[in-house]
């Protein structure tokens, strides 16, 4: 039995108040269970992946918060079962949606838990990254709802992690030195001239790479990853909650935006699979295919 997607979503920054990685995960999130048509008590399981929070909040963790949100079994006594859920964050940047796709697949593959709820969402500190022209992301975030299916030839297969060669050439931090009364709101994000074509290519070889370990045909293979310059507003798609005033890149909800686009647009003939590739700081990559089911 393989691990599929039985939901995706993505949600962006509306209106004109401050943007909140609590309430864009908590969106996606609950948009995942409507499509499945699934409780939140149904859900034993929240990662959390995103980076950049409102007001660089770092404690509590967020997936915490998301699933209050939410409502993920919040009460011992009121929902026993499956149990009472558990979230926590897990940060690995722009890999971090893959890396709990592998993480969700041990899970699963242990029965103790039926469903695993991903979410990603990234914020600038601010609650704007339009106001921001110096901040390369944009206000985003997107959510996975996991589960097995009985479809043997549907679902991940193996999730496989790069390092990249030399050192990374993005960093984001808060400089403590610089950021006076303001720092809650304030955030450094610093990428050396020619980022974007590094980490293309170092998403190519290291697809080339994955396709080499684990004997796959890309030549029936639809790969789903990051290019230079990537922009939220291209090509929406359905179940993708798209708003054409969101500038800026997708950053750790990009692998669910890519996913989403993939399938709502027509399918290459003779592509029977998907392969997600992530690439970012570190420089690091990860990849993973997919098929999903119908396929």
């Amino acid at each position: 039995m393989g691990m599929v997607i039985a939901a995706a979503h993505t949600a962006t920054h509306h209106g004109t108040g401050p943007a909140s990685a609590v309430e864009l995960a908590s969106r996606a999130a609950r948009a995942c269970l409507s499509q499945a048509q699934v409780s939140p008590s149904s859900v034993g399981v929240l990662i959390n992946v995103g980076v950049y929070r409102e007001s660089n909040t770092f404690e509590p963790a967020l997936a915490a918060l998301v699933q209050k949100e939410v409502g993920i079994n919040l009460d011992y006594i009121a929902d026993p079962a499956p149990a009472a859920g558990f979230s926590f964050d897990l940060m690995n940047g722009a890999c971090g949606v893959l890396s709990a796709v592998q993480l969700a697949q041990s899970l699963l593959d242990t029965g103790s838990t039926e469903r695993v709820l991903i979410t990603a969402a990234d914020v600038h500190p601010g609650g704007d990254a339009r106001r921001d022209p110096d901040y390369p992301y944009a206000d985003l975030a997107g959510a996975f709802l996991l589960q097995r299916s009985a479809d043997p030839d549907a679902g991940f297969g193996p999730v496989s992690v790069y390092a990249g060669d030399g050192p990374t050439d993005t960093e984001g931090y808060l400089d403590t030195a610089a950021m006076g009364s303001d720092g809650r709101s304030r955030i450094t994000v610093r990428r050396t001239e020619g980022h974007g074509a590094r980490r293309s290519a170092l998403a190519a070889a290291c697809t080339v790479r994955y396709a080499r370990e684990h004997r796959l045909d890309l030549d029936r293979t639809l790969v789903v990853g990051p290019s230079v310059g990537e922009d939220t507003r291209a090509g929406d798609a359905p179940r993708a909650e798209a708003d054409p005033s969101t500038a800026g890149e997708p950053h750790t909800a990009a692998p669910i935006l890519g996913y989403l686009q993939a399938l709502a647009a027509p399918r290459p003939k003779d592509r029977d699979r998907l392969l997600m590739v992530a690439a970012g700081a570190g420089p690091s990559a990860a990849c993973a295919t997919y098929r999903p089911e119908g396929w």
